[in-house]
């Protein structure tokens, strides 16, 4: 008994660690990387974000994923202000922490605390039993998002390569706490 629970304590420094030095691009791929959404409504927004995500790899099923993030929307708008809406949610029908990021040209109204349109959509999920990597993944989210100049990049960006090479750049000049 002894033994396993100094496995546990070494597994939980260790994931503790990964979590703490988490980078956006390690939750985020390119395939759910979206210049230019269509939808014009919250929830479309949020349908085309989870549509987004590999289905096996990170989440199991992408209706229960949606239910959850629109269930969490219903309880508080995810519209932060500023142009961006960081929609979430947890769901044992998510695999492991996962995000998606889209961009909308003209905007879309998230019911954000400023009244403002959304530009910037990031969409992150997770194990319904995990709170630690949710909370510093939306904490490191908001973080970044705060800088004008990167927000602007991930605006004006016409490719997902773009975005990707963007978060790269922003997450290199503001490294995770180690």
């Amino acid at each position: 008994v002894r033994l396993h629970f100094v496995r546990s304590a070494s597994f939980c420094a260790n994931l503790s660690k990964a979590i703490d030095t988490m980078t956006l691009l390690d939750i985020l791929s390119p395939s759910s990387t979206i210049v230019g959404l269509r939808a014009d409504s919250k929830e479309g927004i949020i349908r085309e974000l989870v549509e987004s995500l590999e289905e096996g790899d990170a989440i199991s099923d992408r209706e229960k994923v949606l239910h959850s993030v629109l269930e969490r929307e219903n309880i508080m708008s995810t519209g932060i202000g500023d142009g961006i809406a960081i929609p979430h949610g947890k769901s044992d029908a998510v695999v492991k922490l996962a995000a998606a990021l889209g961009t909308h040209k003209r905007g879309v109204d998230f019911e954000a605390l400023d009244g403002e349109p959304a530009f910037v959509f990031f969409l992150l999920v997770s194990p319904a039993n995990i709170s630690g990597p949710h909370i510093k993944a939306l904490a490191r989210i908001s973080r970044l998002l705060k800088n004008d100049d990167f927000k602007k990049s991930l605006i004006d960006a016409s490719t997902a390569e773009e975005i990707v090479a963007a978060i790269a750049k922003e997450e290199k000049n503001h490294p995770p706490s180690r």
